[in-house]
């Protein structure tokens, strides 16, 4: 028999390798995936919001409806997901970001318009039209653990983006502190995400 030569078999296994992927890789439309679906639906509550120019207001008003996005994602995760710790990590956001919400909405009933910084709000729509075009490319499987994980991610770092612009324009102290505090509570919590995905070898 005449012997395969070495770039032929390389060739061969590298599309057999492709196939055994293939199979193994299922991915799902955006439009069927739970996950997506509430992170589109706090996306389109955030760019519905009316924007005011004063960072107090809209930073607050704005970060209440993306905590609520959290919750969301995190109430299915623990009601329906697999993995025992992404399930009670979830439970932690919900805790976290529920207590967070109250304090926010406390905060609002202080404030009124009373500032304009329009370099705020160009922040705020730049990073939701990233955040957009993220969602967009994010590779989802329909597996309930890993989308979470995945697209949680992408929510955090949306958050963490405005909470920084927030400390750049804000003026509050009370709210700057907060916000600083999101940033560093969710910064960690990415990085257990991302190690979960790496442990599990999403």
């Amino acid at each position: 028999m005449k012997k395969i030569m070495p770039i032929a078999a390389l060739i061969i296994f590298i599309l057999a390798a492709c196939n055994k992927n293939s199979d193994e890789l299922r991915l799902q439309s955006h439009d069927e995936n739970r996950m997506m679906d509430s992170l589109h639906a706090m996306m389109s509550r955030m760019e519905a919001m009316p924007m005011t120019d004063d960072p107090e207001i809209d930073f607050a008003k704005m970060m209440i409806m993306h905590h609520e996005g959290a919750i969301n994602m995190s109430t299915v995760q623990s009601q329906e997901g697999q993995n025992d710790s992404l399930k009670r990590f979830s439970q932690k956001v919900i805790s976290a970001q529920t207590l967070e919400i109250q304090e926010l909405k406390d905060f609002l009933t202080t404030q009124s318009v009373n500032n304009a910084v329009p370099a705020h709000s160009a922040e705020h729509i730049a990073h939701m039209k990233k955040m957009d075009q993220m969602a967009d490319v994010q590779l989802i499987t329909g597996d309930l653990d890993n989308d979470y994980a995945t697209l949680l991610i992408l929510h955090h770092n949306s958050a963490i983006e405005d909470a920084e612009a927030y400390i750049m324009f804000g003026n509050n102290a009370q709210l700057k502190s907060m916000a600083q505090m999101m940033i560093e509570d969710q910064t960690k919590e990415i990085q257990e995400l991302s190690n979960w995905i790496k442990s599990n070898k999403r």
